[in-house]
């Protein structure tokens, strides 16, 4: 994975989950769906990164 696919990623995860801790406080439900969303796009990251690593080789 390049540079800039990863700097989206980690910004974007980092997003979510400031996302996560701002909603504690207003409700549990929104912090959960944060806390999913920021879990599946972690994966996805990781998913993607791998996929485009076996593709070099």
């Amino acid at each position: 994975m390049n540079r800039s696919l990863a700097l989206v990623f980690a910004v974007v995860t980092v997003a979510l989950l400031c996302g996560v801790s701002f909603s504690i406080s207003y409700s549990p439900l929104l912090a959960v769906l944060f806390g999913v969303a920021a879990f599946l796009f972690m994966g996805y990251g990781f998913a993607l990164s791998a996929r485009m690593r076996r593709q070099r080789k």
